[in-house]
C-alpha cells in the first residue's frame, strides 16, 4: 500500500507546514503484477463507485502491425525487456513499455495490464 498525498517536502527542500494526517482516500492499492499464465481477471470498485478490470494473469495480446494496419490475438511467449525494472523480465511481468516476445516476432505494449485488464502491443519492426 502506498501513501499518495502531498509530499513533506517542498521542492526546494524545505518543508511544508503540515495541514492534517493521512486520509483514507490517499491510500493506493498494491500493483497487480501481470504474469504470463491462464488468464486471470479481478473487477475492482474504485472512486466514485466506478469499476476497473485487473489483470492479473494474461496468455493472449491483440498485436497491430503497423505497416499492414491489421490487429491479431497472438500468444505471449515470454518478457524480453522491460525499462521500467530489470528484475520484471525474471519474473515475466507484464507492464506498459514491455517488449515481449510473440508468434509474430516481437511487440511493445501499449495499454496498461494492471489498469485496463487487457494487452494491447504494437508489432517492432
Amino acid at each position: 500500500m502506498l501513501w499518495q498525498g502531498r509530499s513533506i517536502r517542498k521542492v526546494t527542500g524545505g518543508r511544508y507546514a503540515p495541514l492534517r494526517g493521512k486520509r483514507r482516500t490517499e491510500i493506493g492499492r498494491s500493483p497487480a503484477e501481470t504474469h504470463i499464465g491462464e488468464d486471470r481477471r479481478r473487477a475492482i470498485r474504485t472512486f466514485g463507485g466506478n469499476t476497473k478490470i485487473r489483470a492479473l494473469r494474461a496468455t493472449w495480446a491483440n498485436v497491430a502491425n503497423r505497416a499492414t494496419g491489421v490487429a491479431q490475438r497472438v500468444k505471449i511467449e515470454n518478457v524480453e525487456q522491460n525499462t521500467a525494472n530489470p528484475n520484471f523480465v525474471r519474473r515475466n511481468l507484464l507492464t506498459r513499455g514491455a517488449i515481449i516476445r510473440t508468434e509474430l516476432g516481437q511487440a511493445r505494449i501499449v495499454s496498461r495490464p494492471g489498469q485496463d485488464g487487457v494487452i494491447n502491443a504494437v508489432l517492432l519492426e
